[in-house]
């Protein structure tokens, strides 16, 4: 999916599994982020700056361990993630 498909404050679903690759500051490499269909919300997206062609999409998931029932934000990439079915 095409980066420019997510807006910040969109609705998204976690479209595979998603664990740390070990770049989750606070979080053990391979640790559960998000299981697949799980729901989130986007923050921001952008690009790596070094390889411009590649997109992220910032994601908080939904989760029940924190007290806000969303859980850390997490740089995803965009074919990690679906929008719902219109």
């Amino acid at each position: 999916m095409l980066i420019d498909a997510f807006q910040p404050g969109d609705i998204v679903y976690a479209a595979q599994t998603i664990y740390n690759d070990g770049s989750m500051p606070d979080m053990d490499e391979g640790q559960l982020i998000a299981q697949a269909g799980q729901r989130g919300v986007i923050i921001n997206t952008g690009y790596i700056e070094a390889e411009p062609h590649k997109g992220l999409v910032l994601v908080r998931f939904e989760s029940h361990a924190f007290k806000s029932g969303l859980g850390p934000a997490v740089a995803c990439w965009p074919e990690e993630l679906a929008l719902p079915q219109q």
